[in-house]
């Protein structure tokens, strides 16, 4: 399998940017969920599963590391008068810590087919990076995996062309000039069902299929054991058993 695509997620939940070419860190690809919006009368961090709005804007790193938001009307901004104003509620922009020490707490819908926007719960997200789980610093999928489904249903920084990435759990791979450690698959969650830009609608069969034909897991998380420069075209060279 060799690299389709590479996606960097700098605000969690927001669309991202598609790249060419991407330095792969501990922490995982750089930029990769380094921000999130955080309500400022809770506390809490906000996801799709709770804000599908979120899923509305994008978010893209400038040259000098700073981040940016491409709001639905075409606005770029950072100012966080501007994101509360689209939101609907007072935000704070955070960049994640840089000493992996604080987990922040996220609110989301109850994850159901058919949440309930009165109901919602408290969740732990990870310590650094803005991610699910402190496991998953990278996330691949296979073309093979994905069939018709659009691949910016579920977010994965890497797409590898051709299938096989459930086999990798386990396993060492280099991809690049990065060595990875394969953990095992990501579980899946309402956000897959929600409508995007570029025409993907609302869909809950993905997330049923997802539940019935793969216990509810779809694509492998990474840990990073050598850091290094991964670009499109690479190719994957697992470690022969």
């Amino acid at each position: 399998m060799r690299v389709a695509e590479l996606w960097r997620y700098p605000v969690k939940s927001l669309q991202g940017e598609r790249l060419t070419e991407a330095e792969v860190g501990p922490l995982g690809l750089e930029g990769d969920r380094r921000w999130a919006l955080f309500d400022r009368e809770t506390g809490f961090g906000l996801t799709a599963r709770r804000v599908p709005e979120l899923l509305f804007g994008a978010a893209r790193l400038r040259p000098d590391g700073a981040v940016e938001v491409v709001l639905p009307d075409g606005t770029v901004t950072a100012d966080e008068a501007a994101l509360s104003r689209w939101l609907g509620r007072r935000v704070e922009l955070r960049a994640a810590p840089e000493d992996d020490a604080d987990v922040p707490v996220y609110e989301s819908a109850v994850d159901d087919d058919e949440p309930d926007p009165a109901e919602w719960l408290q969740w732990e997200g990870a310590p650094g990076p803005f991610h699910d789980s402190p496991r998953i610093r990278l996330s691949l999928v296979s073309t093979g995996t994905l069939g018709t489904w659009d691949r910016r249903r579920f977010r994965a920084n890497v797409v590898l062309d051709g299938a096989g990435e459930d086999a990798l759990r386990g396993t060492e791979a280099g991809l690049g000039g990065a060595r990875l450690r394969f953990g095992t698959g990501i579980p899946r969650c309402v956000m897959t069902t929600r409508p995007q830009p570029g025409g993907i609608a609302r869909d809950t069969s993905v997330l049923k299929t997802v539940h019935r034909e793969r216990e509810g897991l779809l694509a492998v998380r990474a840990a990073v054991v050598t850091p290094g420069r991964v670009r499109v075209g690479d190719e994957l060279r697992r470690t022969a058993d």
